[in-house]
């Protein structure tokens, strides 16, 4: 049984962020795979709604995150959620980032060495509490 002193609230899984070395090739191609353009095209990241679901794209994944994809839990609040996971001895791996729209993320470290991600994102409303 897991004690746990200071309860984060993940709403569910929300995105999962593929580093790319070429954005404009992976765009193309999930593009075609998924048979839609993305909800969020910019230079430095390109994101598909897919069912409520976020797939994204980064073309700095790789010098920030490590070889492989980032999975960002939902949270009400980012700023609590960091600080909490923090109290749970996580480290801070990518301080809070604010990407305009409302969306902020943070990744932390869990004491494991994994990566955590927390997202704010109100394009992917409708809580869906995890127990």
């Amino acid at each position: 049984m897991l004690l746990c002193s200071v309860r984060v609230m993940f709403l569910g899984l929300r995105t999962v962020v593929y580093p790319v070395d070429d954005l404009q090739a992976a765009k193309r191609w999930w593009s075609a795979v998924l048979g839609i353009e993305p909800y969020f095209d910019e230079p430095f990241y390109v994101g598909y709604n897919l069912g409520g679901y976020e797939l994204a794209l980064d073309p700095d994944g790789h010098s920030e995150n490590g070889p492989g994809p980032v999975t960002y839990w939902g949270v009400e609040d980012v700023d609590q959620a960091a600080a909490a996971l923090q109290k749970e001895g996580a480290s801070v791996h990518a301080a809070v980032t604010d990407y305009g729209g409302g969306i902020r993320t943070a990744i932390l470290k869990a004491p494991d060495g994994t990566l955590v991600g927390v997202i704010e994102n109100p394009h992917f409303p409708g809580p869906v509490p995890v127990n």
